[in-house]
């Protein structure tokens, strides 16, 4: 960043267009303000937090797992097993099917679906959620043509408008550009998620699940996998895509052979990375928690109003309270969603934005009291279930968990600039006092202005420039191999791939290592639970003790001998036990 913002070095280079004909060139110093703020988490320190929040992430899921057994213990579910609500069939399922057949546990006659409906329905239901996946990808690819389109307009907008001169060096047409095509994808992002809720829950019912363990489970699945395309499909776009496929001065690559691909920032697409991050997990969470208190703040003032004239003897505490918000089977669904969006930003691009733990820790404190507040005073009183765990959502956050130490170990490799520097640094740099001196220089490759094709080359050039630099490691125009790759472009793509491999294994053997350490449930409630289990068995044999030992005071012939054995046994057991 240094070397960007010095004017007789960053101010002397003179970089190629970033679109065709609209575009002039220009001096590298001109993005000094965004290469030092993408230096804050473009540093070596970042790759030591990601390896930090990778190994974190197990130690949160284990001791959830501990925390899980325990509130399980003291709330006397131990016993209570999934299976048994296997047998409770939804009302909605017995009204719709009308076929019945034996159950094999129950032996009772129950109604059922036949395979074929069942196949037809799968069919209907993964087909409608494709189309909504697809429907992402597509509005994604829309806002990819809006920041492809818009670029050159704000490049020519604030070359031209005199106000915007002062802050040019903060406001430059990249920011300008991902920040707007941030907004516009948050914006599709909440409509979209507003249509397929309504969406899921229709193609849900239509499956009839059997009992309503499936229900959550099956509706779990499809708006996770939804909500995990909608909220991260841009942010994978910006990290893994963005710029990588930009071709070279001369040979643009094109989308539909129309619009030039994104290049990155000379300072890195880190920073761009980091915008897209904050405005769309920041906008999430201020919107949900308006969603969360002003919408039944509203629907129940509105509810009041109309009673308005009741006096107070005719409208009870009772009948007030029944006019509230109902919180509705599904009320914990969206909860238990919300935090599971809120552990993947903080979770799967946490080595670009360092600070999204933090936003999150302060929005769930903020959101405890919104809960509260809500659930208190906005809400009936919700009918408690039974459940031992929660659920489909431990697997879920188990494989974000794993695919978290592969995401960013590809953000440090391939998003940001630390491989790059560290290879110049160890095998490229010639200044033994200063060894990161000329890095710039040496990342920027050289074109000659004169091989611009038509559609390439810009309508000005004032200066009269012979050559101008882009961001590759590519031969000069005067070498033999002309703007193809340098050999130390496969030595940083190796460094970047073995960089991948090694952290990759380490953590994840930490990982694992750390989960086999820990048990799941702790040494007292396990050491409860087997006590209660032992005085359980204990007081019923020394039941059955008496009753055989009153059989025999009596002479009870059939009392034999083996059945005093077979009890004094059973007791024995349970004391091992």
């Amino acid at each position: 960043s240094k070397e960007i913002c010095n004017p007789a070095i960053g101010g002397e280079i003179i970089m190629c267009p970033l679109c065709d004909r609209e575009c002039e060139y220009w001096r590298l110093n001109t993005t000094c303000v965004s290469s030092e703020y993408s230096h804050l988490f473009d540093n070596v320190a970042t790759l030591f937090f990601a390896i930090f929040m990778g190994i974190w992430v197990t130690l949160f899921l284990e001791f959830w797992k501990r925390r899980q057994a325990r509130l399980k213990y003291e709330w006397d579910l131990v016993d209570f097993e999934e299976e048994q609500q296997q047998l409770q069939l939804r009302p909605e399922y017995e009204a719709k099917c009308t076929q019945k057949k034996k159950n094999p546990v129950t032996q009772e006659m129950e109604p059922y679906l036949p395979i074929t409906s069942q196949a037809v329905r799968f069919c209907i239901s993964g087909t409608t959620v494709l189309f909504w996946v697809s429907l992402i990808i597509a509005s994604m690819i829309a806002v990819i043509v809006y920041r492809l389109a818009v670029y050159a307009a704000f490049a020519s907008l604030m070359e031209n408008t005199q106000t915007l001169q002062p802050i040019s060096g903060l406001l430059t047409p990249q920011l300008a550009t991902s920040v707007t095509a941030s907004c516009l994808n948050f914006v599709i992002i909440m409509i979209l998620n507003f249509l397929y809720e309504r969406i899921a829950i229709w193609i849900t019912d239509m499956e009839i699940p059997r009992t309503h363990m499936e229900y959550e489970n099956r509706l779990t699945m499809k708006m996770f996998l939804f909500q995990f395309v909608n909220y991260y499909s841009s942010c994978f776009y910006v990290a893994f895509f963005k710029g990588k496929f930009v071709g070279y001065p001369g040979a643009y690559t094109y989308m539909f052979n129309r619009w030039r691909n994104e290049e990155c920032d000379p300072a890195g697409c880190l920073i761009e990375l980091t915008t897209q991050l904050t405005i769309v997990m920041a906008g999430k969470q201020i919107w949900g928690n308006i969603q969360e208190a002003i919408v039944p703040w509203i629907c129940n003032w509105w509810g009041r109003r109309k009673t308005r004239n009741n006096p107070e003897n005719l409208y009870s505490r009772w009948e007030q309270d029944h006019d509230l918000q109902t919180f509705g089977a599904l009320g914990l669904f969206y909860e238990y969603l919300e935090m599971v969006i809120q552990f993947g930003f903080i979770t799967l691009f946490v080595a670009s934005f360092p600070l999204a733990p933090l936003l999150a820790l302060m929005n769930n404190i903020l959101e405890i009291r919104v809960d509260s507040w809500k659930l208190t005073t906005q809400y009936r009183r919700p009918v408690a279930a039974k459940a031992h765990s929660i659920g489909v959502w431990q697997e879920i956050l188990n494989g974000m968990a794993i695919l978290s130490v592969v995401t960013n170990a590809f953000i440090v490799a391939f998003t940001s600039d630390m491989i790059p520097r560290l290879v110049y640094y160890y095998a490229y740099s010639e200044n033994e006092d200063l060894p990161m001196s000329g890095y710039i220089n040496n990342s920027l490759s050289v074109f000659q202005i004169s091989d611009f094709p038509d559609r390439n080359k810009p309508k000005e050039n004032p200066e009269n420039f012979v050559i101008c630099r882009y961001r590759d490691y590519r031969y000069p125009p005067d070498h033999e191999r002309r703007y193809l790759h340098t050999m130390q472009f496969w030595h940083i793509l190796a460094a970047k791939l073995a960089f991948i491999i090694i952290m990759e294994h380490v953590v994840f053997i930490v990982k694992f290592f750390v989960a086999w350490m820990i048990p799941d449930v702790p040494a007292d409630v396990k050491a409860k639970i087997k006590r209660e289990k032992y005085l359980t068995q204990k007081i019923l044999h020394e039941y059955e003790l008496e009753k055989l030992k009153e059989r025999l005071c009596r002479g009870d012939k059939q009392a034999t001998k083996k059945e005093f054995i077979a009890t004094e046994g059973r007791m024995e057991l349970s004391r091992a036990m």
